[in-house]
């Protein structure tokens, strides 16, 4: 278990145990991070990742809250996290993708242009002071990742294609926006292998280009497959 998970459960606990009850603010991040003996930035990782499954509620200028949920609500939508590390559909939905999309990449390789090259190094770039910034939101970096595949995608040349791999793409989002948050270096990887990618496409050498799209996919389907574990 990664660390950002690690405070995570312990958080969890401290709701489940009565520790922290139903409308009740947390302490300020100073304290919290001391009670448990961890970074602010671990904290501030683990209160996103909960707040973002509805079980902390972020509250503009006034702190964040524990949601009014029943514990048995409460343990129903944490066990959520539990769904998506064990649920099948996902890793299915990520095999497809790892299927299509390295071939969409090879086509691609030899089809994009001169301007479809330029959009892709601006989404890196965008891409890059999205990762510069503490916390990284996670949520825009998703939706990055899932404009830079899609531009690949379409500039393969084949609509058919585009259209099924970015379906199968839209069905991992909540996959991948967890493991950036929770997988140590998740971001800095998907960058480098976002770069690797260009390059291939860049210098129009398909096998590279396949190469390099079936490794980053396959990143975020061992991840879930080492947390289903």
């Amino acid at each position: 278990m990664g660390l950002t998970e690690d405070v995570i459960e312990r958080i969890k606990k401290m709701i489940i145990d009565g520790e922290l009850v139903p409308g009740q603010r947390l302490p300020v991040e100073k304290d919290l991070a001391a009670r448990l003996q961890v970074s602010r930035n671990s904290l501030r990782e683990a209160v996103r990742a909960l707040t973002m499954i509805r079980v902390l509620q972020t509250r503009q200028g006034d702190g964040t809250y524990v949601t009014s949920l029943s514990p048995e609500l409460l343990l129903e939508t944490v066990g959520f996290v539990a769904d998506l590390h064990h649920d099948d559909t996902t890793l299915q939905f990520l095999e497809v993708r790892r299927l299509l999309e390295p071939e969409a990449a090879a086509m691609a390789a030899t089809r994009i242009d001169t301007a479809d090259l330029e959009r892709l190094g601006d989404l890196l770039a965008e891409a890059e002071r999205i990762a510069a910034r503490t916390p990284v939101d996670h949520d825009r970096m998703v939706a990055n990742d899932q404009a830079f595949h899609g531009l690949i995608n379409h500039a393969s040349g084949n609509p058919v294609l585009a259209t099924v791999a970015e379906s199968m793409s839209g069905a991992t989002t909540r996959a991948r926006v967890w493991r950036g948050i929770t997988q140590e270096n998740a971001t800095e990887r998907t960058l480098a292998e976002h770069r690797s990618i260009m390059v291939a496409l860049a210098q129009r050498d398909p096998a590279r280009a396949r190469l390099h799209a079936a490794v980053h996919i396959a990143g975020v389907e061992d991840w879930l497959r080492a947390a289903a574990g």
